[in-house]
């Protein structure tokens, strides 16, 4: 948020960047008195006089922007909720919802929480409920939050309701209906699993490449329904093959100061390493003697020993209602963060 800014500039360009109505190139920040079509149409007009009702011809004498242009704008805004429109003879007349930004902003609110609540019911029906999906701690989540909210529309006969609704929440890009279908196909398999799947699984599985897979789990996880996750059943197994490789290549007296094994109790190194001297250690015994280790001290005894901590990915949640909550708070969190931005627009604007 642009805590503690008093400029209306820097207020509005944050809201419509928080609300995808402008697009940026990586190397383009926000707030870089940069104005766009869709910044003087609200700070040339709408601004000046939320309900005067504008029509085209009258924003483009403010703002000097094309027929073409501003239709291409005011679509946006009608779409997302923040203008209403009235035909009045041959032009469509536009004011701000509610006569202000932050009542409009309110509006927006209150349309797209009950629009997207329709919508994770639909999600949640296709998560399979699961004892086991959460045993273990996610990683931190993305740091930042991303989801299109769109109702219902026509479907066509033969569509698939489950792939109109990755559609719909912006989980398939905007690809054509081969991104849809990997897309359902993925969030399907991730729904039915009750572990975290790495990606090399997922695009086994699914017959895709790797980076597809990872661009479509990407999505997913900015819209708070997967999340990364180490899969800690995994530990022993990759423990074992580096220590093994390790024993061979460097000794015992190297697992011993730099492997990481002189860091654990002695009977559990003495065991770990009479067992790979013996070749008598195998998996299933990693996982006995390692089962009184603490987990951060297997992930560090992993490290030093060259291997890396295996993570998956997996549904947000334990059932379909538990993944709907978490996307609901994360989605309620924003639009307010958005709301507040508004009021405070207002008051610049006000003061002005």
């Amino acid at each position: 948020m642009p805590t503690g800014s008093k400029d209306a500039a820097v207020l509005l360009d944050w809201i419509l960047e928080s609300m995808c109505l402008v697009r940026r190139r990586p190397d383009q920040s926000g707030g870089d008195g940069q104005e766009g079509a869709l910044h003087r149409i609200f700070n040339d007009a709408i601004l000046t006089d939320p309900l005067r009702g504008w029509d085209s011809k009258q924003i483009g004498n403010h703002t000097g922007l094309s027929n073409t242009g501003i239709h291409h704008q005011m679509v946006k805004l009608r779409d997302c909720g923040l203008v209403a429109s009235q035909l009045d003879g041959k032009w469509h007349r536009h004011v701000l919802r509610g006569g202000s930004m932050s009542a409009a902003t309110s509006i927006v609110e209150a349309q797209a929480i009950s629009i997207l609540d329709l919508r994770l019911s639909e999600l949640a029906q296709m998560v399979e409920r699961s004892e086991t999906r959460m045993n273990v701690e996610a990683e931190e989540s993305p740091d930042s939050f991303s989801i299109r909210i769109s109702e219902p529309g026509p479907r066509p006969e033969d569509a698939d309701p489950s792939m109109e609704l990755v559609h719909d929440l912006g989980l398939a890009g905007e690809g054509r209906r081969a991104g849809r279908a990997l897309t359902r196909n993925l969030l399907v398999e991730l729904c039915s699993s009750h572990h975290p799947v790495t990606l090399m699984a997922l695009s086994e599985r699914l017959s895709e490449s790797r980076g597809r897979i990872s661009t479509a789990i990407d999505r997913m996880r900015s819209a708070g329904l997967v999340e990364r996750a180490p899969m800690v059943d995994r530990i022993p197994q990759d423990i074992f093959a580096g220590l093994v490789r390790q024993f061979d290549a460097r000794g015992e007296e190297w697992l011993i100061s730099r492997g990481g094994l002189g860091r654990l109790e002695e009977s559990v190194s003495k065991a770990l390493i009479g067992g790979a001297s013996k070749a008598s250690l195998d998996i299933e015994g990693v996982r006995e003697i390692l089962s009184q280790v603490p987990l951060e001290e297997q992930r560090i005894l992993l490290n030093l020993l060259g291997g890396r901590m295996p993570y998956g990915f997996r549904m947000s949640g334990a059932d379909g209602a538990s993944v709907s909550n978490r996307v609901m708070r994360n989605t309620e969190r924003t639009l307010r963060r958005i709301r507040t931005v508004a009021a405070r627009l207002d008051d610049c604007i006000a003061r002005d």
